[in-house]
């Protein structure tokens, strides 16, 4: 207001000549000059802005956390030269994007192009958030919880092996033992993939008819789940008695190996859940079950419980005939963890045969011979007993009969440095022998090597057994004397084997015994001595 009145009264004093006329319009161009160049000078063309403290405070609030974010080295904005002045409003378009580029980070949102790109509605972000959860869910299967939870990449259930069909989950799985059904219960919904039923043996030979099979199902979610009536903290195994078992070999081939593979890595902290449970069967092996599971047994098919475990296996894994395959089982067991496992459960003394070097003259060595009451019996059992007598054995009978007691007869397998018998059951019990002990497989006559070799010839060595085989001759078969050398039976085995099993089976495994011929045996023995000194 002052300066407006010094105008004002030099205009007077000067508008009485035109002199002074001419003086004040020059004074009034002057005034202009000085007037704009103050006010246009302040933010000259393509300058750097550059905050200070002070005016850091007297910034607004909006301006205040843009300048934050430049000096915060988690989050690091791009800094350009700020654009010369345009008085057409270019420059203001700018200064609005960039505001809304910085608001968008404030509010953890993506750029629009970037929303778009997505094919998700940019309102859905910060504004509408249920909507947004709806998108997700058809985006990614499950809402947001799918984003940080990723999908089990293992599966569930195993059928891809050629012997056994084994789930093995973990989480959150329930039974329902009457109607022969396990529920694997997801810890969100699932919607992609869709969720899968299998239909399981739990039995170690999953062609073999008559198993009954077990349901495992994948639900939807939680919400499907059926309330747990018992919860456990400890693993379980489910598996199926049958089958074959009954046969001594085949309880421990097709389920006392395979439930070592599974339960072991538990310590016995497991628990067992069987279908077609067998009373008879639990009570002949139950040191060997007790001392793989600490928790009662359970009845599967007779179970009205909904019982919730955090990992279930549902059937067993077979590797291959009476044997493990190392790098297949859990913790790398072997037939050597198996036999020592056996020395555990039965309380078995002796982890290796005698040292003949060491007892020269002094101890003889034990030999068991397994004596059958069938099929391929050896019809001269004394005159064997004699005959290893004479080499410096000391001889001990055995009948490995359906109904002995296991731990007994362990004990005293246990004792022998030598065990000898015929192709069969009655060699199982070689789990029993201490380490580098000799097993002796007498082959019957038929051209069956290779199944003697399949079925115990490989075990033993995997054992960790010294192995021998002895194939007898036609004339050490009965079979001889029932069929004579011109038969096929005799003269061409392979003909017989090419007419099916079954007649090999009746023929070879069914109607045969063994005469053995003492001094062809003789060297066989000795080759034993000759072992156990290494």
């Amino acid at each position: 207001m002052g300066e407006v009145k010094v105008v004002k009264t030099i205009s007077r004093a000067l508008s009485q000549s035109h002199v002074g006329f001419a003086l004040f319009g020059f004074f009034l161009v002057i005034l202009t000059y000085f007037t704009v160049f103050e006010q246009f000078s302040t933010r000259p063309p393509n300058a750097l802005l550059r905050t200070s403290p002070a005016v850091s405070a007297q910034m607004n609030p909006k301006e205040q956390e843009t300048d934050a974010l430049k000096k915060d080295d988690g989050i690091k904005l791009e800094e350009k030269p700020t654009p010369a002045v345009d008085f057409h409003g270019e420059e203001d378009n700018k200064n609005t994007e960039n505001d809304r580029r910085i608001e968008d980070h404030e509010n953890h949102k993506e750029p629009e192009d970037a929303e778009k790109k997505d094919g998700v509605d940019s309102k859905q972000f910060g504004h509408e958030p249920e909507k947004k959860e709806e998108n997700d869910s058809k985006q990614f299967g499950g809402g947001t919880e799918n984003r940080q939870r990723p999908p089990q990449n293992k599966p569930l259930c195993d059928t891809a092996d050629p012997r056994s069909d084994v789930c093995d989950m973990e989480g959150d799985i329930r039974t329902h033992g009457i109607s022969s059904s396990i529920l694997f219960v997801p810890p969100y919904p699932v919607s992609n993939p869709e969720p899968h039923e299998w239909k399981i043996k739990p039995y170690s030979r999953k062609f073999m008819n008559g198993i009954k099979e077990v349901s495992v199902k994948q639900l939807h979610g939680p919400q499907e789940a059926p309330a747990c009536s018992v919860r456990q903290s400890i693993p379980a195994v489910v598996f199926y008695l049958g089958g074959l078992t009954g046969n001594y070999w085949h309880d421990f081939t097709d389920v006392i190996i395979p439930l070592f593979i599974e339960a072991r890595q538990f310590d016995g902290e497991v628990q067992f859940l069987i279908t077609n449970i067998q009373g008879w069967w639990i009570g002949k092996y139950h040191m060997i079950l007790k001392q793989l599971s600490r928790y009662d047994i359970i009845d599967l098919d007779k179970d009205l419980q909904i019982r919730c475990y955090p990992r279930m296996i549902v059937g067993i894994r077979s590797h291959k005939e009476f044997s493990i395959e190392p790098s297949r089982a859990p913790n790398g067991l072997s037939m050597v963890d198996f036999r020592k496992f056996m020395r555990i459960a039965y309380s078995l003394d002796r982890d290796y045969p005698i040292k003949l070097r060491e007892n020269v003259g002094s101890k003889k060595p034990r030999l068991l011979l397994i004596a059958r009451g069938l099929s391929r019996r050896f019809t001269n059992v004394e005159e064997i007993v004699k005959s290893a007598e004479r080499l410096g054995f000391e001889v001990e009978v055995v009948d490995a009969k359906f109904n002995v007691n296991i731990a007994e007869f362990a004990k005293v397998v246990n004792s022998c440095d030598v065990m000898v018998g015929v192709h069969g059951a009655g060699l199982t019990n070689c789990v029993f022998l201490p380490t580098n002990a000799v097993m002796i497989q007498v082959v019957p006559y038929g051209k069956l090597e290779h199944m003697a070799k399949i079925d115990f010839g490989e075990p033993a060595i995997d054992m960790q057994l010294k192995y021998v085989e002895y194939s007898i001759s036609a004339e050490e078969s009965t079979l001889m004397d029932m069929f004579g050398k011109d038969h096929p039976i005799i003269k061409d085995p392979m003909a017989i084997h090419r007419s099916g099993w079954e007649k090999v089976g009746e023929f070879y495994l069914g109607k045969q015994d063994i005469k053995l011929d003492v001094n062809r045996f003789a060297p066989t023995l000795l080759k034993a001595i000759d072992l156990l000194k290494e």
